[in-house]
Parts: structure tokens; sequence; C-alpha cells
């Protein structure tokens, strides 16, 4: 059990916080479920759920601070984890239905929907992690669950040329590939619900709490 860290789990309207929560207890966080910014901002790692819309989920976000409170926290180089749509707000935009909604812009990239069959994307499946990853530590190989009909289908951010490059994990979904998990020095985020993903998930909770 990882040491005891404060973690913030951000209540900005968005639904599924109270499974990421119990998740995050689990692993031996102790955990906050509020939208209130200025222990948002304080919290040893803070938590962006998301579920539903891009652009429901933005509106949201927008609505209560949150996107000031999570640019405050990574430009001082302090742990965010954002989960499934909670990872498709970091990127610059998504285009649902025709309608297309600037993000968070933390990456470039796309949010669209999925082109392989059948919609929903939802159940186990498993990531292809790259070399060096922490965040899978011990659990490379497991599968994780997923529900979602759109995606980051390519990566688009070069590497830098003096940090160390993001690290992308995949997955595919009858042969659409699409970001599955991004650690990119404080900013993490996966697009599966890892509280949903039994064992696998609290062992990848547990290894993003340990680092915090």
């Amino acid at each position: 059990m990882p040491p005891n860290r404060d973690v913030v789990v951000f209540d900005y309207g968005s639904g599924n916080v109270r499974s990421a929560t119990r998740a995050l207890e689990q692993v031996g966080a102790n955990v906050t479920l509020t939208a209130d910014r200025q222990a948002a901002a304080e919290a040893d790692g803070l938590v962006v759920p998301g579920v539903g819309a891009f652009a429901a989920c933005m509106d949201g976000l927008r609505a209560a601070r949150g996107h000031e409170v999570v640019g405050r926290r990574l430009a001082g180089g302090r742990p965010v984890l954002g989960i499934c749509v909670g990872m498709q707000i970091l990127f610059e935009r998504g285009v649902e239905h025709g309608v297309e909604t600037n993000g968070m812009g933390e990456w470039p990239g796309v949010v669209e929907r999925l082109r392989a069959h059948p919609l929903p994307h939802m159940g186990w499946n498993t990531v292809d992690v790259p070399d060096g990853s922490v965040l899978f530590g011990g659990v490379e190989k497991e599968r994780f669950y997923f529900v979602h009909s759109y995606g980051v289908r390519q990566w688009v951010m070069p590497p830098p040329e003096r940090l160390k490059p993001p690290l992308v994990t995949t997955s595919d979904h009858n042969g659409d590939t699409f970001v599955a998990a991004v650690e990119n020095g404080p900013l993490t985020a996966t697009q599966f619900h890892p509280e949903k993903s039994g064992d696998a998930g609290l062992h990848l909770l547990e290894n993003w709490v340990k680092g915090l």
C-alpha cells in the first residue's frame, strides 16, 4: 500500500465520480470528492473524470473553472489524472455529430468517432504499452474496461527536443487503433476506466498514487 496521499476527484457534474472515489480509497489515497477549486489546487493529486459527450463535459468543467485549476497544477508540475472523457477533453478539440468543441489543448489532436463496429466499444480489451511505462508497471499484459464511441485515432504531438517525450499507450477495436493512455510528466490520462477494471485497474491507480 502506498503512503497516504491527498487526492481530489473533481466533481464538476460529470458522472462516475463515486466509483473513482471508492477505487482510489481502496489503494490507500485520502480522497475528497469536491468542486472546490482551492482543494483541487492544493491536493497531492487531482482526478478529472468524465462520461458522456465531449461538449457537455467541457461546458461543465469550464462552468466550475476546472480548466483553470488543471492549467495551474500542470504549470507547477503537480499531477493530474484524466479518465475517459476526462482524458478526451485534454486534447485540442472534439468532433461529435458534426459539432466541433474546443478542449483544454494540453495535447494536440482530435477526438472523433471510432470507425470500427460495433459501437460503443464496450468491454475488456488489451493495450499496447510502450517501454518505460510507470503507470502500467506490473499490468502491461492485462485487460482494461472501455466504454466509448469516440477517441483520439492519431497522436500528432512531435517529440520535444529537450524534455522526455510522452509515453502513448494504444488499443485496437476491430482494426481501429486509438490512444488508450498517455503519460506526460505530471499529466496522465486513460481512455478506459481503471476504477471499473478490477485488480488490474486498482494496480494502475496504485501506481499513479505512489508517484504523487
